[in-house]
């Protein structure tokens, strides 16, 4: 086990926003919250080998649309959540394991770290951003008779709501989604008790320390220019630019507690659900969601979200096969793709499960 600090928090948010994939949330976002973390306390990373295997591990998470214009989460919001599923729990909770690597969500579990004492596990549910909840759950939407229990925080005034629901997973992943919406956009989560056993054959182990890596090397590069920075992510993670330009046009839309989209560059498209789900070149599929699709600017080689790309933008568009990543058990089960295929009217399941 070992303290999270400020430079840390730096390299997680640089490093995931590239594992982001376009989502994941906002970089000053993930840095406020990490950087808070630090003020407030000590906040800790801890290997799975340092828990029991019957020890209790808790999902946290920020679900809904980054581009929202009335979200609404303050650092209270993500210490209540876990309270609030905790009373519901029989036994403590001993470790907080993030839903996803993305500039904001790397850092999810910080700053409950430094209020609670309870350590960040090196565990996340995915090694990559995703946009649904179940994709996030690590394989519980299959175990017969599973009761998923997810307490949710967000809002002001008239939109603030609290939420602790439990039912099946897929159910209250909608609901939880749904209440996003009407909290302005987005909220905290805790969610989906699991042990510790179950974590290590089902998460995407040592993703944070991966994150940190990559984000360092990021760091290291800058001084010599943006296209350093791009050649030591993608020498890191094993991905190739597949174009440089301008951007064309860009389509977004909040809808759903989504971001949802088009980008094109020259003949490049791009298609988002929050992250970049598909890659096309002159009509010809070039990547598929899970593998990693990002635009990165040309001059300062910082990885751009979907939720801030705009037209006359200079970018390169990178993509990681999904074979480079540490992937978790939501990534494994074609059914979870279905919802991609309708939201982006494009074929995936074809492309990923081949």
């Amino acid at each position: 086990m070992r303290e999270l600090t400020v430079q840390d928090v730096e390299y997680a948010v640089t490093g995931g926003a590239l594992l982001g994939g376009g989502g994941g949330g906002w970089p000053h976002e993930g840095r406020a919250i990490g950087r808070l973390a630090t003020e407030l306390g000590n906040p800790t990373l801890a290997t799975l080998d340092e828990f029991d295997d019957d020890d209790l591990l808790v999902t946290v998470a920020l679900v809904g649309a980054p581009a929202a214009k009335e979200k609404y989460v303050k650092p209270v919001h993500y210490v209540r959540a876990i309270e609030m599923l905790e009373s519901r729990l029989d036994r403590p909770v001993a470790g907080i394991i993030t839903n996803e690597n993305g500039p904001g969500t790397t850092v999810n579990g910080w700053l409950q770290s430094a209020m609670l004492g309870v350590p960040v596990v090196d565990a996340p549910c995915n090694g990559r951003a995703h946009p649904t909840g179940v994709m996030g759950s690590i394989g519980l939407h299959k175990l017969q008779g599973y009761t998923s229990v997810q307490a949710a925080v967000g809002g002001a005034g008239e939109q603030k709501l609290e939420m602790v629901v439990s039912g099946s997973l897929t159910v209250v992943s909608g609901i939880i989604r749904e209440m996003s919406v009407r909290a302005g956009g987005l909220v905290a989560v805790a969610r989906n008790p699991v042990t510790v056993r179950y974590a290590r054959e089902h998460c995407a182990v040592g993703g944070i320390t991966q994150t940190i890596e990559l984000g360092k090397r990021m760091a290291e590069a800058q001084p010599a220019g943006g296209q350093a920075v791009m050649d030591a992510a993608l020498t890191f993670l094993g991905g190739d630019v597949v174009h440089t330009g301008v951007v064309d046009f860009v389509n977004l839309e909040t809808k759903g507690g989504f971001d949802v989209g088009t980008v094109r560059i020259g003949n490049v498209e791009l298609t988002f659900w929050n992250e970049y789900m598909t890659l096309e070149q002159g009509g010809r599929r070039l990547a598929t969601f899970p593998d990693l699709i990002m635009t990165i600017d040309q001059h300062t080689g910082q990885p751009v979200i979907t939720a801030e790309i705009a037209v006359g933008r200079e970018v390169a568009v990178v993509r990681v096969p999904k074979q480079q990543l540490k992937l978790g058990a939501g990534m494994q089960d074609p059914e979870l793709f279905r919802a991609v295929e309708t939201t982006i009217g494009k074929s995936v399941i074809s492309y990923v499960f081949e």
